[in-house]
This record gives structure tokens, C-alpha cells and sequence, in this order.
């Protein structure tokens, strides 16, 4: 099964894309999408554009995503609600089920503690995948933690589902 992870954000959109077999998960690519635009409907458009072109070149199997926490600033919750809406368009055309996880379920998953630093994270991801020569930025690597937190959710609830279903 191949995922597709997004860690959203109005300035930047971290990506990364696994496959998974059974316990395994295996690296396939990762990166940021950097909005650079001024008006803020100009970078929901980069985000929107992108996230479709990278759903057609990696055809994922499924999506997950971060859910919105709130800020402090309602200002920014609401951005950031917002570059986290044209992710999910931007994979509409797949018509492929987006799976939203909480910061605090994906630390866990990922490290074992839900109140993580984004640095245990990161250096838990390149673990888990093998992740040697190559360097992530905090936004990738957090987009590779949500695909691998939907790794593990999938597989636990593939192991809880009853016999005969």
C-alpha cells in the first residue's frame, strides 16, 4: 500500500510518500511545497496545484493527513485550516479516502510519547525508514510521520477486525 502524508501549512506544505507491507515501511520520496506569493489565495492555489501533480506522479493508495490544532491566534488556525482544505482538494481527483490524525496520535506512533519535540520525530522517521544519507526538513519529516502513524493505525485495526468480515 503506498500513502501519501501532508503536513499542511500556508507557507510551507510538507509531503512524503511510503509504501508499507504488513509491518514494513519502505521510503518513496518526500519534500516541501514553499508558497513565496503574497496574496493568500495565491498560495492555496500552489498548494492545491502541487498536491494534485505529486497525487498523479506518486499514485498513492491512500491519504493522511494532519488535523488542524488550534493556535493561540485564531488568525492562524484558520490559515492554517485553510492551506490544509486545498491539500485535501488538491487530492480530489484520485477520489482516494484522506485520513486525518492528531499531532499528539502521530508523535505517538512515531516516537512512543505523545508530547514529542519535532527533532525526536524527525530522527525516529529516518530510523523507521532507513533514512541515511539524506537530510529532512521538520515539515517533511513530519508529513513522513503521519503516513507511517497511518501505517501502524491501518495494520492494528486490520489485526482487531473479526474473522468473516
Amino acid at each position: 500500500m503506498r500513502i501519501f502524508g501532508i503536513d499542511p501549512g500556508s507557507r510551507v506544505t510538507g509531503y512524503g510518500i511510503i509504501d508499507t507491507q504488513g509491518n514494513k515501511s519502505i521510503y518513496v520520496g518526500s519534500g516541501v511545497i514553499v508558497t513565496k506569493e503574497k496574496e493568500f489565495h495565491k498560495r492555496l492555489h500552489v498548494i492545491f496545484k502541487e498536491i494534485e501533480t505529486l497525487m498523479a506522479q506518486n499514485q498513492p493508495d491512500v491519504v493522511s493527513i494532519e488535523n488542524v490544532f488550534m493556535h493561540r491566534n485564531a488568525d492562524s488556525a484558520l490559515k492554517l485550516g485553510q492551506a490544509k482544505a486545498a491539500a485535501i482538494c488538491g487530492t480530489f481527483k484520485s477520489g482516494l479516502t484522506v485520513y486525518e490524525y492528531a499531532a499528539r496520535q502521530v508523535k505517538q506512533a512515531v516516537v512512543g510519547k505523545g508530547s514529542a519535540e519535532k527533532e525526536q520525530v524527525q530522527y525516529m522517521v529516518k530510523i523507521i525508514l532507513g533514512i541515511k544519507n539524506r537530510e529532512l526538513r521538520l515539515d517533511e519529516s513530519d508529513a513522513l510521520a503521519i503516513a507511517i502513524c497511518h501505517a501502524h493505525s491501518y495494520e492494528m485495526e486490520k489485526k482487531m477486525k473479526p474473522l468473516g468480515r
